[in-house]
């Protein structure tokens, strides 16, 4: 991100930082998220299905899917990509969704912020690649900020469950559907 992005964050408060490695080569990663057919097979949480309604992966497109959980439950989420660097960089604002792709308000928790803006840095390493995700909220009150900065561990075990499908995903080497 440009110096003076960071320099908001700083002054704003804290941002969440995830660091991952992955027993595969940068590009297979980059692909993983590039590809409606890879994310649907691991993105999300744990015990959900993903539907990707679309995926128009370049600066301006969006990432717009329904996650589905077991006995029925159902939510709508999307990305608005910002940056894409093949293979090194991706920059979104993650929000939740209604099916038709307008922001609506986290579902369990009005006080979570509802834009999340999301830089995921790709860095490989002797054949494996070093995953760096950086986020903090953007256009958020104070409570929003508060509520985000006390989420930090909730999100840290929800990251991880992704990174682990991801992981394993990758394992079986990156195949779409």
């Amino acid at each position: 991100m440009p110096t003076d992005s960071n320099a908001a964050v700083a002054a704003q408060g804290r941002e969440l930082v995830i660091t991952r490695t992955f027993k595969a080569p940068r590009a297979l990663v980059f692909r993983a998220f590039s590809e409606a057919e890879r994310l649907a097979q691991w993105w999300g949480p744990k015990g959900c299905a993903i539907h990707v309604a679309s995926l128009n992966f370049r600066p301006g497109g969006d990432f717009h899917y329904r996650m589905s959980f077991p006995g029925g439950h159902e939510m709508w989420g999307r990305f608005i990509f910002r940056e894409i660097v093949a293979p090194e960089r991706i920059v979104w604002v993650n929000t939740f969704s209604d099916p038709d792709g307008n922001l609506v308000k986290p579902p369990f928790d009005m006080a979570v912020p509802p834009e999340i803006l999301n830089t995921v840095n790709l860095e490989e390493r002797g054949g494996q690649t070093m995953l760096t995700l950086r986020a903090w909220p953007i256009n958020e009150s104070a409570e929003e900020r508060a509520t985000f900065e006390g989420m930090f561990d909730s999100m840290r075990e929800g990251y991880g469950g992704t990174w682990d499908q991801l992981d394993a995903y990758l394992a079986t080497g990156g195949s779409a559907a």
